[in-house]
This record gives C-alpha cells, structure tokens and sequence, in this order.
C-alpha cells in the first residue's frame, strides 16, 4: 500500500480539528484517512510500536498508542514522511520498480559534450581515452572520454540505452547516487580499457557507463540479501536463513550476467571499456546495497549529485589545462 508522502507531519492531539477518541492512557495520533493510518501502522510497528487505529464517531481516523510511546512515535513518523517526500521526477513504474527522469539531464549533457566537440575537434584530442597518456599520469581521461563520439549514431546508440538504464539506475539508488555511480563505473569501463591494453590504444564514449548502469541494476538484488546477513549477525539464533533470498541474488546476477553478454559483448564494440563498467556497477551497487533506503536521503544525494559535478568538470579542467 503505498503512502501518502506529500501530506504534513502528524500534529499533536491538541491541536483543533476531529476530537480522538476518548481512551484513557492512549496518546492519539491523527490521520487524513483510513489508509494512512493503515501505513502509518506498518511504520510503527517496525519501530517495535504496537498501534490500534480507530475511527472517531465523527469520521476522523487515528493511531493509538501506548502513552510512553507517544513522543516516540510522532518522530518516526516524521522522518518517514521526510524520508518519502515525493520528487516529481521519480516515478513508480509498478511496486518497488522506480524510473528517474532525471536521467533526461545526462543525454542533455552528452548532446552539448557532441556539440563542442564538433565545433572544436580539439576536444578529442584533449579528452580521449589514451592509455600512453593514461599510464604517463593523464587520469583525468578515464572521465572525459565518457562525454566524447565520434558520430551522431554513436552517440544516439548510447544515449538511447542509457537513458532507461540510467534511470533505472537513479530510480533505484537516488538522483545523486544514481548518477555518481554511473560516472564512476564509466570511469571503470575506461580502467578497464587501461589495463587490458597490450599497446598503445585509444577509445571514447559512454558505453562504459551504460554498461555501468546494468551492473548497478543488476547489484539491486544484493540489498535484501545484506539486510538478512545483517539480521543474522544481530540475532542468529532468531533470523533463519532464507532460500528465497539467496534464490533472489541468484537470480538477479545471473540475470545482469545474461543482458551483459546480450548487449555488452558485440565484437564491433570496445568490450574491454563494457566489461570494466559492468564490473565497477557491481561492485558500487554492492556497496550501495549496504545503505538503507539510500534513494531516500535527500542529503546524501545532494552531496552525491555535487561529486558528480565535480568529476565532470574537473578533470575537464585538468585536460583542457595541460593539452594547452
């Protein structure tokens, strides 16, 4: 039952308005109908607080708890709601599958990268995934090589996977972080074009990162795996293993796995730069998969989507610095 996130904190029983229900050494909390007190409910309870709901004689609904329990239960209620703001550019696609339309603003991007690029046929230069240049200290190129193509069908080839891929992505792990680990697993597809390098070589685009973006999608069934190894190690003798979370992670890997070597393994293709990202947006999903409700955290995806800017435009800096 999904929630209501756009209404206000819940008020104190004083405030004027419906009357509770008259029930002595119960704090009441109210509700705007049946069905948020319904999931306001399933938030207490997992705060290990035992609500009863209930309708007033004059049609308002509310939670009762326990008195001690009451200040309590208002907090977690809040940060729930702050939690579960809803940003108009996250959509559920259906339950527990989210699409951001945020990743609109990366194909922004690689359009206006192209467009510079044409206009300054330098940029390749500066900006081109060499491993000489890698290996002499130019870092700076396993990122700027990401927003460079060499023609319009290259560039619309990964921008059409991409943007659904990368919202996926954004969906799933929040605006920021979304987008982060997606520019950081394309920096991994170009490592990895680094050290498979048996010469001198060269390579551009975001294939890396799309195939990034799979990885990430594919790390997603890690998460409940992590939470029961985490239940686990609190109370091992209460939380029994699960086949079907283990069945779960099996599935969703091998599942990555199978769309990697459909979409990422075409000979005509860099597949070294596809396999480094997919490996980096396994790995990064892993970690990612050990915060909670990571999409969430307004604040952390702040300081994510700034660490994207950054590795944007720094090392575009760096490049448009030393190639002078």
């Amino acid at each position: 039952m999904s929630p209501d996130p756009n209404s206000p904190p819940p008020p104190s029983a004083a405030d004027s308005g419906p009357q509770p229900p008259l029930v002595s050494d119960l704090a009441p909390i109210p509700a705007r109908s049946g069905r948020q007190a319904m999931d306001w409910s399933l938030v207490l309870v997992s705060e290990g607080i035992e609500p009863t709901i209930e309708m007033a004689p004059d049609g308002s609904w509310w939670l009762l708890v326990e008195a001690p329990d009451g200040e309590r239960a208002r907090t977690a209620l809040e940060l729930y709601q702050l939690e579960n703001r809803r940003w108009p550019w996250r959509r559920e696609v259906r339950s527990g599958l989210y699409f951001d339309w945020g990743s609109l603003s990366w194909v922004l991007l690689l359009a206006l990268f192209f467009g510079l690029s044409e206009g300054a046929p330098a940029l390749r230069g500066v900006g081109l995934m060499d491993s000489a240049a890698v290996s002499r200290g130019e870092w700076w190129r396993l990122f700027t090589a990401i927003w460079l193509h060499a023609d319009i069908g290259h560039l619309a080839s990964n921008a059409a996977l991409g943007v659904v891929l990368l919202g996926l992505a954004m969906g799933r792990y929040g605006t920021g972080a979304g987008l982060l680990a997606a520019c950081l697993a394309g920096a991994g597809g170009n490592l990895g074009v680094w050290l498979l390098s048996s010469g001198p070589s060269g390579s551009l685009g975001a294939s890396g990162l799309v195939m990034g973006c799979l990885g990430l999608l594919a790390a997603q069934s890690i998460a409940p795996w992590y939470r029961l190894s985490a239940r686990r190690a609190r109370a091992p003798n209460l939380v029994a293993r699960s086949p079907h979370t283990t069945k779960q992670l099996i599935v969703g890997l091998l599942g990555g796995v199978m769309l990697f070597v459909l979409l990422g393994l075409n000979p005509e293709t860099d597949v070294r730069a596809h396999l480094g990202g997919f490996v980096t947006g396994l790995i990064l999903g892993g970690l990612c998969s050990a915060v909670p409700k990571l999409a969430r955290r307004a604040g952390l995806n702040f300081a994510c989507g700034f660490m994207f800017a950054l590795l944007v435009l720094y090392p575009w800096w760096l490049g448009l610095r030393h190639g002078g």
